[in-house]
């Protein structure tokens, strides 16, 4: 969603007639797409903050003007912080009113000694004032859905993203048509939690994530479809049959179990214990055995034992995930984790986390390995490192590159794959 939103905010501003610098002491504009998830993140801009500022009074000497900006999840939750912390950034607005940045800059032109600080949760979408979504190469995100109704206890999402909210079906289908003839072969469709998709028809009924799949699906010149974060108890019948009869549904799905312990599931207010999960895992690879899956881990959360931690390893092993995020637990403040008792030490999350990961990342590198002598088609995306060769993605998010010109690019070709490393793929076009 980070990535969509600071694809946008360009569109924004290429339309305002700005284009990306080269180097960020030829920029006029420097501005800051933020995450809150957890705490590192939000310290990380402070410090990039800090260097900026002196880029700002570098350009100051030579009578160049500088604004620098703050946009997403970081400004709902620490606006006061901001202004406080950071005095010289001009303008600081929150993950829904980034839209509004035009009319910002309008004022700040007129006022150059303003700040402007929007943190509201506007009535309007901002989806309704965006311009298009440019084609990125062969690949797009596509919003479909905003904000959360879980409130999951260690999350700070609801109170920077608000509740949930969709967009109307047919928005979302013209929009798809639109980047599909501007090149796009693959759409991902994002939301905080995707699969509770409800948006509006033109007759004013709600429609599924399901429903909306199988309208994208009869798109002429779509490839591909993916859809994330989805949330587990969210999984219904009508879209795990998505997986067995929409062929452009890719065989990799995205469904964070969080922690393998039944206790700690319940104290994170999660929707769903141990033994649900394993039936809707079951229930996907019933409806389609190519399907694999990526999870999202917290270890250390309050009150986590050895006994839990060692709950989350054997469910994570007995479902063999293909790629996986984890995370030590982190504090956010306004959530109710936040103040529970029994917080773990600092020293067992760590190595809670090496030990959870050591596991994770020898099953990825399995799966790598065994996709070795396959021949897979993969969406060539970029340039890779090395000159002469490229990268892109198979059905399963796998990096592979190979060597190969740009006239490959945005195109889907196949590749037999050479070598699997625990992060990417080799191989050779065919």
């Amino acid at each position: 969603m980070n990535v969509y939103d600071s694809q946008r905010i360009a569109d924004i501003l290429e339309n305002m007639g700005y284009k990306p610098a080269t180097q960020i002491k030829n920029a006029d504009i420097i501005l800051f797409n933020t995450c809150h998830i957890r705490e590192k993140a939000a310290e990380k801009l402070f410090s990039d903050l800090g260097r900026v500022e002196i880029v700002k009074n570098e350009r100051s000497l030579d009578g160049k003007e500088t604004i620098i900006g703050v946009v997403g999840c970081v400004v709902q939750a620490e606006n006061e912080q901001i202004a406080k912390r950071a005095p010289f950034v001009n303008f600081a607005t929150g993950p829904l009113t980034y839209h509004r940045i035009p009319e910002i800059l309008a004022r700040i032109a007129r006022d150059k000694k303003i700040c402007i600080i929007d943190t509201d949760f506007p009535a309007e979408s901002k989806f309704d004032f965006l311009p298009e979504n440019h084609a990125h190469g062969g690949c797009a995100y596509l919003a479909v859905q905003e904000g959360c109704n879980n409130f999951c206890t260690y999350c700070i999402v609801p109170y920077t993203r608000g509740v949930e909210t969709s967009r109307p079906l047919e928005d979302v289908i013209k929009e798809a048509k639109e980047l599909v003839n501007s090149g796009v072969l693959e759409i991902n469709l994002l939301g905080q939690n995707v699969n509770c998709y409800h948006g509006e028809d033109a007759s004013g009924k709600e429609r599924s994530l399901a429903y909306l799949l199988n309208c994208l699906s009869e798109i002429d010149g779509l490839k591909r479809l993916r859809y994330t974060t989805s949330y587990p108890a969210d999984m219904t019948d009508e879209l795990i049959l998505c997986h067995k009869n929409l062929k452009k549904l890719m065989p990799y799905l995205h469904l964070p179990l969080q922690s393998g312990s039944d206790k700690i599931l319940k104290a994170m207010n999660r929707r769903h214990d141990s033994k649900q999960y394993l039936q809707i895992i079951e229930k996907l690879q019933n409806a389609n055995p190519d399907l694999r899956f990526s999870s999202d881990f917290i270890v250390g959360f309050p009150g986590e034992t050895d006994k839990d931690f060692e709950a989350t390893l054997n469910l994570a092993k007995q479902i063999n995930y293909i790629q996986s995020f984890s995370f030590k637990y982190s504090r956010r403040a306004g959530t109710p984790a936040a103040v529970y008792p029994n917080q773990v030490e600092e020293k067992v999350k760590q190595q809670r986390l090496q030990i959870l990961q050591q596991e994770l990342f020898a099953m990825q590198l399995d799966f790598n390995q065994k996709c070795v002598g396959k021949t897979m088609p993969v969406l060539f995306e970029s340039s890779a490192r090395n000159k002469g060769e490229i990268f892109g993605r198979t059905p399963y998010m796998q990096t592979i590159v190979v060597k190969g010109g740009k006239e490959n690019l945005n195109l889907i070709k196949n590749v037999t794959v050479t070598c699997g490393g625990t992060n990417s793929l080799t191989g050779t076009l065919e």
